[in-house]
């Protein structure tokens, strides 16, 4: 088994896609009376214009709340985008960042697709240039190029295969079966998480989420040491020494699951911290506490949250929807490209269902993602 990791520095430095950017542009807090106000605007608007509202975990509770109070869904990246896809409403306004728009419009060609801000991106993504991944590829040819969701449409465009967290390790197996090697991008953890449990050869782009990535597991040792009993739920884009002190490693579908069924009182959560309104929605007797990170010093400064995925707001849904700003467009070669890769692991995951998590009432199933 090998590893080759590809260097790529990511670009958080500067520009309209930087954290300071994203952090100054996340909306403020508001006053009962303004949730009020712009929950009933929003819901009004997306009735009128015939559109739907998809939000991922990440994002603000109230954009949680409002999406399921109007019909559409709260998920992770790629359920959104078969939601979107297969619901009967011709608009789309997807609350996450823009490569679940991308994946939205690459789905739902024949749709528009607002987002609430365009600029909330990914370090993922921003951390895997097109070109530079295409000179990655055509310089292993004779390898599967898997990529995660979290990149772009042209990433995806070059790739074999796209998986997200739930459905990797049984997708990956299924290719080390078949004999293949497989070229990895862009989440360094994942693909070394994958490679350890499969033993599969890949070479591995060396990309990193800047929410898990600032896990620490010095520190995650002295938590569990004040909570003995509490289980801990590490997503696999954290670091090796987080993911070797988790009871489950698993997507966000997964973590919420474990929170659900689970008999422990208490649960150490390693993922961005804004998944716990929907865990607390769905299991309201447990316990949450938050895995820590390198604190004030961090990347993130409330810890563990994204600060592209707080820039989505309610004054973001209704503006996209009154003035028709925040439209997602894909170029149609570009989208006709990175589909194949996209419903070829839909076919997969519909032909092996074990590869899943499962459903639990009440919860819109995912498969896995950011």
């Amino acid at each position: 088994m090998s590893e080759v990791q590809f260097d790529y520095t990511r670009q958080d430095a500067s520009g309209a896609s930087c954290t300071a950017h994203a952090w100054a542009k996340v909306p403020a807090p508001l006053t009962p009376a303004q949730r009020d106000d712009l929950k009933q605007r929003a819901a009004a608007l997306l009735k009128a214009r015939n559109a739907v509202l998809v939000a991922h975990y990440y994002v603000d509770g109230d954009l949680q709340d409002l999406a399921l109070e109007t019909g559409g869904c709260v998920a992770d990246s790629l359920e959104m985008a078969r939601f979107g896809r297969d619901h009967a409403a011709q608009t789309l306004v997807v609350a996450g960042v823009r490569f679940m728009g991308e994946s939205a419009k690459i789905l739902s060609p024949g749709k528009t697709v607002l987002m609430p801000d365009l600029d909330a991106t990914c370090s993922l993504d921003l951390g895997c240039p097109p070109e530079d991944f295409a000179a990655f590829c055509d310089a292993h040819p004779d390898r599967q190029v898997v990529v995660y969701a979290n990149t772009s449409a042209a990433v995806k465009a070059r790739a074999d295969w796209m998986v997200t967290s739930s459905c990797a390790l049984a997708i990956v197996r299924h290719l080390k079966e078949q004999g293949q090697k497989i070229l990895w991008a862009p989440d360094r953890h994942l693909g070394r998480y994958i490679q350890e449990e499969t033993g599969a050869d890949m070479l591995l782009w060396n990309g990193a989420c800047i929410v898990h990535d600032e896990f620490k597991g010095v520190e995650l040792e002295l938590l569990k040491a004040q909570h003995p009993e509490a289980m801990v739920l590490v997503h696999p884009e954290s670091p090796r020494s987080v993911v070797q002190l988790a009871d489950v490693v698993g997507s966000t579908s997964q973590m919420l699951n474990a929170v659900i069924h689970g008999s422990a009182k208490e649960y150490i959560v390693a993922t961005d911290n804004l998944i716990m309104h929907r865990m607390r929605q769905l299991a309201p007797g447990k316990v949450l506490i938050e895995a820590p990170t390198a604190g004030n010093s961090a990347t993130c400064k409330s810890c563990a949250h994204c600060p592209w995925m707080a820039m989505n707001g309610l004054q973001g849904v209704v503006d996209c929807l009154e003035r028709g700003v925040g439209e997602i467009h894909v170029d149609a070669a570009t989208g006709e490209q990175a589909v194949h890769c996209i419903t070829r692991m839909l076919d997969f995951v519909a032909a092996h269902p074990s590869a899943l998590a499962p459903k639990v009432q009440g919860m819109v199933r995912g498969i896995g993602a950011a």
